[in-house]
Order: structure tokens, then C-alpha cells, then sequence
């Protein structure tokens, strides 16, 4: 008798951007024509590898790899059926082997090494990729030698302010009481809380670690935990992130089925409870004391430091908080080394950042490189420059609150010390792009309109500061007394950076005087005759 033969394998992603673009539509498309013309398909909802102007993107395993086609609509299936999909025939859409993509060849992924190869819920094939590899090191290992490793890494926090993560968790295995997990009274109890709420504009690499491979944030709180002796930890998702919720929550449910998290982990002895919960879409609450108050069932406010949340933080307890590039880099480092992920890097800066290149951009995703490549490679080697085909006049780098970046700071190595020297900040690595149809004096003005929206209104200089800065760049481009008003508005911006309670008032100047310093024919329309500019949004 002839042996059965096997079923062909073909990937569809499940993440919420290929979702956006039809890939459900397309799946249900696959399985139906596979059907129809007897080709038995085992269907593999991946995620997306970060080339989103590729999605939906479908591979088909082949002898020689993963054979490509994108982006594909429902009505292209029956095409690419006749055309050999099942052996990765040519097609219009034909990318042939995925790795070999430029886009992803040229990437250093650490972080995101399984994003778009494996089931994102499937545990064997987390494992099989060398999924809880780390967590098995630190299992074997004294929790001050899991955080000489961290801190030796180099890894600094992803979400922004870049804060040494090594330190941070020293100081909560430091802080009094938490090893034992005993919960009830005040200092007791210690915990590890994901900050999940991703908010900035351009901004989506959370979510792809969430929807993409939510093991290895998973995996990383669970080493965290071991590392500095809490025994709960609470992942905080954005409520517009409902696929990463579900993800999230199917591979919480996997790995207490595995005894990977839970009571006596694995045979260790070692404690750790997981829970998701999700937040109301407050931008406020992205920062680290906000979210504790919102986690806690308050009002998302920013609270007085100190005490620092890791002395107390969540319930009044010794609290890890990093975001979640910063825990699902955590992993490689357990498992490689942190000589091997220091490797990357420049600096202060190690490891790599995923970069998350949005706006008018041709080609828009993820890219994940080491610390040290310039906005230049990264705009135009990877991002193929303006979807729009013009000049890109300036590039935000770090989200709502990040500075504009003119072109001739292109080429500045993309690095913490770097970036601060020149008032601009790498952030959470969002890049949205602008060309030269854009409006530099409407986007300041959005900046203080933003910054005004979503202060939680506890201290006056974010309060009322950015309300009056939108009223002196009203008055300032219409040539209301100019110099008076530039100096007003460099003024209150002073105020500001200095005197508010947190990132949300203290950032909102960057974007401000960057589109000012770099910029300032922008503010001068009532004087001069311009270009009619279109204003686009970040």
C-alpha cells in the first residue's frame, strides 16, 4: 500500500493587523478551495513576521523553506491553488522563501525570533523553538545570579525611559519581605506587573509580542518572579488590544496545564501566578504609578515619588514594573547569555530595539536591529521611503511626546545618550513619518492639544499648561506680536519640562520646540507666503 500522503502546510497569521486586511477571510478561502479540489491542508494561524504591507501574507512549507505569497485576498486563492501553492509555484504574488526577504535578513531578532514562524497558543511549538529555555536556566540558578545576569545584559527599559532593569529588580528582591508569598499584610507580598498599555501613536510592538508569541512575555514575568521572589504578577493590556487578550489568556491557560506556571514550577519549588487584566484606554495610565492606581480599581492619577513602585508599589508592595519588550527580552538572555545579547549594540545601549516604522512610509512594520543603526538606513533601506513618493521632511521618534527629527539628524546612530544629547528620545522605538507636505505648526499644536486631552489633571503645569500652549500657537502664527509670543511659549514650555509631575507635561515641550527650533518658517504663514501644507496626524 502507498504511504498517506502528507498534508501540505500552510501559514495564515491571526494578529489583529492581518486580521484588519482580510486574513480570517482568506484562511476560510484556503481551507475551502483545498476542499474543493481534494488537497488535504493543515491550516497554521501564525502571526505576522512585522511586513505589513505584505499582509495578508501566506506561506506554504516546501523541502527547500517557507515559500511566501502577499499580499493575498480571498478572490486570489483559486489562483494560487492552480498555480502550485502546494509546492510553492510561481505567482505574481510569489515571494519565494521568506527569509530571504531583505527586510527580514537584514533584522537582528532576539525579541521577536519566533514572530510569524510558530502557532503563537501552540506550547510544543513555543518549546520546540526554544521556548523555556531560559526559565529553565533560572530555575537552576540563585535569584541574585538571574539579576547579575539581567543587569550584566546591559537591558535598559523598552518603554521609554530606559531605566536599567537589572537595578530595578535588585532593588525589589532588596526591599523587605516576598520570598515566602505569603499575601495579607502590607510588605508581605511582592509582584510583577507587565505594562501592556501601549499607547503611543506608531507605536505596536506590544501588541505583536502579545498576539505573536505571548509565551515568551509569559516566559519573562515568570523569571522576573523567580528572580526577586514575588509570587503574582499582572500583564495591564490596552482594551483595544482584544487579540492580545485572547492570546494572552489561551497561553496563560497552556502553560498552568504544563506546570509552567502555578504552584512548585516544574519541580522547583517556585511559585508564580499570572493573571490578564485589562485597562480603559487612558494614555495616563501608560505611566508606571498611574497604571498601579488604575490596577488597583482608582482613578488612573499619577502618584507622588517617592516611594519609588519598587519599594511600593502594587497594594502598597515591593512591585517589578517594565513594559513588555523589556520582560520578553528576558528570556534570550537566561537562555544565550547576557555576554551574547550585550554583543548588540553601541554604548549604554545594548541588545536591540524593535522599531516600529508607521505614517507615510512605503513600507510599513517592524524591524528589529541592534542599537546603533541610523534613521537614514532605517527610513529608507527597510521603510522604502514616503508611501507618498515625496521627501520625508521629519521623522517622530518616541510616540506623541517624541521630538521631530529634521534630515539632517538622520544619520545619529539610534542610541539612548545620543538621542538625549540632542533633546530627542528613543521611547518605545515608534518612528511616524512625515513628508513635505506637512505642517509643523499644526503638529505642535496637536502635541499641546494631545497633552491637554489626556492629562489626569493632578498637577498645573500639564494641566493648564498645554490648554494655554495651544492659545500662544494660535496667536503666534497668526502674527499676533510673534516674538512675544515664540518667548512665551518657550517659557511655558520651561515650566513645564521642569516643573510637571510626570513624563505626560515634562514631554509635551519636545515635539513643541523641535517643530520651533527646526522648523520655525511653519510659524510665520501670516508674514510670508507658503505652500499650502496638509497637516497628518501622528
Amino acid at each position: 500500500m502507498n504511504a498517506a500522503k502528507k498534508a501540505v502546510t500552510i501559514y495564515v497569521p491571526r494578529d489583529s493587523t492581518a486580521v484588519s486586511l482580510g486574513a480570517d477571510e482568506v484562511a476560510a478561502a484556503i481551507t475551502a478551495e483545498a476542499a474543493r479540489i481534494g488537497i488535504d491542508v493543515e491550516l497554521i494561524r501564525n502571526s505576522s513576521r512585522g511586513m505589513f504591507w505584505l499582509e495578508p501574507l501566506v506561506e506554504v512549507a516546501t523541502d527547500a523553506g517557507r515559500i511566501g505569497y502577499g499580499p493575498v485576498q480571498p478572490e486570489d486563492v483559486a489562483s494560487l491553488f492552480a498555480a502550485g501553492l502546494a509546492h510553492g509555484g510561481e505567482h505574481p504574488l510569489s515571494l519565494h522563501l521568506v527569509e530571504e526577504i531583505s527586510y527580514l535578513k537584514n533584522q537582528e531578532r532576539l525579541t521577536f525570533a519566533r514572530a510569524g514562524i510558530t502557532d503563537p497558543v501552540n506550547l510544543a511549538d513555543y518549546r520546540a523553538h526554544d521556548g523555556y529555555k531560559g526559565l529553565s536556566n533560572a530555575l537552576a540558578m540563585e535569584p541574585a545570579a538571574i539579576i547579575a545576569a539581567v543587569t550584566d545584559s546591559g537591558l535598559r527599559g523598552r518603554g521609554g525611559a530606559a531605566f536599567p532593569a537589572g537595578i530595578k529588580w535588585k532593588t525589589v528582591y532588596d526591599a523587605p519581605g516576598g520570598a515566602s508569598g505569603v499575601a495579607g499584610a502590607e510588605g508581605t507580598q511582592k509582584y510583577i506587573v507587565c505594562n501592556g498599555d501601549e499607547g503611543d501613536s506608531g507605536t505596536f510592538a506590544d501588541r505583536m509580542v502579545c498576539e505573536g508569541d505571548p509565551f515568551v512575555l509569559i516566559e519573562g514575568m515568570t523569571i522576573a518572579g523567580v528572580a526577586v521572589g514575588a509570587t503574582r504578577g499582572y500583564i495591564y493590556l490596552r482594551c483595544e488590544y482584544p487579540y492580545g487578550e485572547r492570546a494572552l489568556n489561551e497561553a496563560i491557560k497552556a502553560a498552568y496545564a504544563a506546570n509552567w506556571l502555578g504552584a512548585n514550577i516544574q519541580g522547583s519549588g517556585k511559585h508564580f501566578d499570572l493573571e490578564v487584566r485589562m485597562g480603559a484606554g487612558a494614555y495616563i495610565c501608560g505611566e508606571e504609578t498611574s497604571l498601579l492606581e488604575s490596577l488597583e480599581g482608582k482613578r488612573g492619577m499619577v502618584r507622588f515619588k517617592p516611594p519609588l513602585p519598587a519599594i511600593k508599589g502594587l497594594f502598597g508592595c515591593p512591585t517589578v514594573i517594565n513594559n513588555v519588550i523589556t520582560l520578553a527580552s528576558v528570556p534570550i538572555i537566561l537562555d544565550k547569555g547576557s555576554e551574547h545579547y550585550k554583543n548588540f549594540g553601541v554604548g549604554r545601549s545594548r541588545g536591540t530595539l524593535p522599531v516600529q516604522l508607521a505614517g507615510n512610509i512605503k513600507h510599513g512594520g517592524l524591524v528589529e536591529k541592534a542599537f546603533g543603526v541610523s534613521l537614514r538606513d532605517l527610513l529608507y533601506t527597510f521603510g522604502g521611503g514616503a508611501l507618498s513618493g515625496r521627501p520625508i521632511r521629519t521623522v517622530q521618534v518616541g510616540g506623541p511626546l517624541g521630538a521631530y527629527i529634521p534630515d539632517s539628524q538622520f544619520d545619529l546612530p539610534l542610541d539612548y545618550e545620543a538621542y538625549a544629547k540632542l533633546n530627542n528620545m528613543v521611547g518605545h522605538g515608534g518612528i511616524t513619518v512625515f513628508d513635505d507636505t506637512v505642517d509643523m505648526a499644526e503638529q505642535a499644536r496637536f502635541s499641546m492639544e494631545f497633552c491637554a486631552t489626556e492629562s489626569c489633571g493632578k498637577c498645573t503645569p500639564c494641566r493648564i499648561g498645554s490648554t494655554r500652549g495651544m492659545e500662544v500657537i494660535d496667536r503666534l502664527v497668526a502674527g499676533d506680536q510673534p516674538v512675544k509670543q515664540e518667548a512665551l511659549l518657550r517659557d511655558l514650555c520651561d515650566t513645564m519640562l521642569a516643573g510637571s509631575l510626570c513624563a505626560l507635561g515634562g514631554m509635551a515641550p519636545f515635539p513643541v520646540l523641535s517643530a520651533l527650533n527646526h522648523f520655525p518658517e511653519d510659524f510665520q504663514k501670516s508674514s510670508q507666503q507658503q505652500t499650502p501644507r496638509v497637516r497628518v496626524a501622528s
